[in-house]
C-alpha cells in the first residue's frame, strides 16, 4: 500500500492549483484554495505557491492545461535550482489515475489531490481502533482504482506473438501485470476484512446506543473546525481534543450532560467539509450513526467565517445524504467574538455585502426568520452561554417529555 503521509517532523513546502470554471468563479476558487491551503497547513505542509487556470473543466488527462503545467514544472525547477526544492503539488480536485500518472510523469514530484490530502490527516487523526479502521478502508478505496499507476516503471515483457494483454494470454503477462494483479487482490481481501471488522464494530455500536437508558440523544453537528469540541467541553465539563485545526475530532465522543435537573446524551461528531470523499462518509457509518439516531441535532456555525452560509449548506446536504435531514435542529453560531466588518465609504452605494453589515444587521436577514432555532454565541469567549443551556435545557425538556411522557413529573417546567 503506498501512502502518502506528510510528516509533522519537518515541513514540505506545497504548490496548490485550482480551476475557474463556469460554475466555479475566481472568488470561490479563491476561497476553495484558502481552504486547501488549511487543510495542507492541518497535515504539516507550507504553502509557497498558488497556481490557477480558467477552463471549461478539468483537462481528461493533465487536470490543467499544458502551457499551465510547463509554468509549473518551470517553477519547481527553478526551486530546486535554488536548494529550496518543492516537496508537492496539491490539486483541488479529485483526480483520476490518468492523470495523476500523467502529472507525476511531467513534474517529477508529489502530487496529491484534496481527497487524498484530507486521508491523510483522517490517517494522523485517527487513534482509536474504529477510526483507524475506517480511515484504512477509505483509503484502499481510494487507491484501488488508481493501482495502474504505481507500477508504470515495470515494463511489460511478453513474448511471442499477440500484446499479452488478453485473458487468454497468462504466459505472455509481464511482471507489472501480475504484480498489479496481486496487489488488487490483496487490496480486496483486505477491504473484504476491514469491512467485517466494522461491521462488529457497528453490531457493538449499536447495542452501546440501546443500553443507554431513557434519555435524549443530542448530536453536535457542523463544518470542520466550527467549535464542535470546544462546545462539548463547555457543556459537559469535559476535556475533547480541540484545536484550530481541520478534522480535530474523528471519533465520536458521547457524555452525559445535566442541565438544571435534566440530563441527556450529547455527542461530538466529525467535521464535515465540501467535496467530502464518498469512500470516507460510506467508511464512517457507525460514526454518522450518532447523528442518525439522535433525538436532536446542534448545528455549530461559524459566523465568524466569511464562507459560513456555504458551510451551512454543505452540512445540510451531507444530512440529506446520510439520512440525518429533518430532525430538530438549534443552529448555534459560534465565534461571535470573531465576527469583523467593515463600515462602506459614505459615498458607496455599491448593495452592502456580508463583509460591511454589522452582527445585528446581520441577524436581522434570513436569520430572523429561524426564530428560536438559532443562538449566537461565544463558546471560547464564553458570551451567551447561559442563554443557550437555557434555551438546549427547553428544547430538550420537551423532546424528552413527547419521548417519555410518564417522566413528566420529574422535569417540571420552571
Amino acid at each position: 500500500m503506498k501512502e502518502f503521509v506528510i510528516s509533522e517532523a519537518k515541513a514540505e513546502t506545497a504548490v496548490l492549483v485550482g480551476l475557474i470554471t463556469p460554475q466555479q468563479d475566481e472568488a470561490k476558487t479563491k476561497e476553495y484554495l484558502d481552504e486547501l491551503e488549511f487543510l495542507a497547513d492541518t497535515a504539516g505542509a507550507v504553502t509557497v505557491k498558488r497556481y490557477t487556470q480558467r477552463a471549461g473543466g478539468p483537462n481528461m488527462t493533465s487536470y490543467v492545461g499544458k502551457g499551465k503545467l510547463e509554468e509549473i514544472k518551470e517553477y519547481i525547477k527553478q526551486k530546486d535550482d535554488a536548494d529550496d526544492p518543492i516537496g508537492m503539488v496539491i490539486f483541488d480536485d479529485e483526480l483520476s489515475a490518468q492523470q495523476l500518472r500523467n502529472i507525476e510523469k511531467e513534474l517529477q514530484v508529489k502530487i496529491l489531490d484534496r481527497t487524498s490530502l484530507i486521508l491523510d490527516i483522517f490517517a494522523m487523526r485517527a487513534k482509536t481502533a474504529n477510526a483507524k479502521t475506517q480511515v484504512e478502508l477509505a483509503q484502499y478505496q481510494y487507491m484501488l482504482p488508481r493501482l495502474t499507476r504505481l507500477w508504470t516503471h515495470l515494463e511489460r515483457q511478453g513474448g511471442g506473438s499477440g500484446s499479452g494483454g488478453g485473458k487468454g494470454s497468462v504466459g505472455l503477462r509481464g511482471p507489472g501485470e501480475t504484480q498489479l494483479e496481486m496487489d488488487r487482490r490483496i487490496i480486496l481481501q483486505r477491504m473484504s476484512l476491514l469491512k467485517k471488522r466494522l461491521a462488529e464494530i457497528d453490531k457493538q455500536k449499536t447495542t452501546q446506543r440501546k443500553n443507554r437508558g431513557r434519555l435524549i440523544r443530542v448530536a453536535l453537528v457542523g463544518y470542520t473546525n466550527v467549535g464542535k469540541s470546544t462546545i462539548m467541553n463547555l457543556l459537559a465539563k469535559s476535556e475533547v481534543f480541540a484545536e484550530n485545526k481541520l478534522f480535530a475530532t474523528l471519533d465520536t465522543t458521547v457524555r452525559k450532560v445535566v442541565i438544571k435537573n435534566l440530563p441527556f446524551l450529547l455527542a461530538d461528531t466529525v467535521g464535515f467539509i465540501r467535496k467530502l470523499p464518498t469512500g470516507l462518509v460510506d467508511s464512517f457509518k457507525s460514526t454518522l450513526d450518532e447523528v442518525r439516531e439522535a433525538d436532536m441535532l446542534l448545528h455549530v456555525v461559524d459566523i465568524s467565517h466569511p464562507d459560513f452560509e456555504e458551510q451551512l449548506q454543505v452540512v445540510d446536504q451531507t444530512l440529506k445524504e446520510i439520512g440525518a435531514a429533518g430532525k430538530p435542529t438549534l443552529i448555534v453560531f459560534n465565534k461571535i467574538d470573531n465576527y469583523h466588518w467593515t463600515e462602506k465609504e459614505a459615498d458607496d452605494l455599491t448593495p452592502p455585502t456580508k463583509e460591511n453589515i454589522t452582527l445585528d444587521e446581520l441577524k436581522r436577514t434570513w436569520m430572523a426568520r429561524e426564530n428560536e432555532n438559532c443562538i449566537f454565541i461565544s463558546a471560547k469567549g464564553k458570551e451567551n452561554i447561559e442563554e443557550f443551556r437555557e434555551v438546549l435545557y427547553k428544547r430538550v425538556r420537551q423532546l424528552h417529555v413527547q419521548k417519555y411522557p410518564y417522566n413528566d413529573f420529574l422535569y417540571p417546567e420552571e
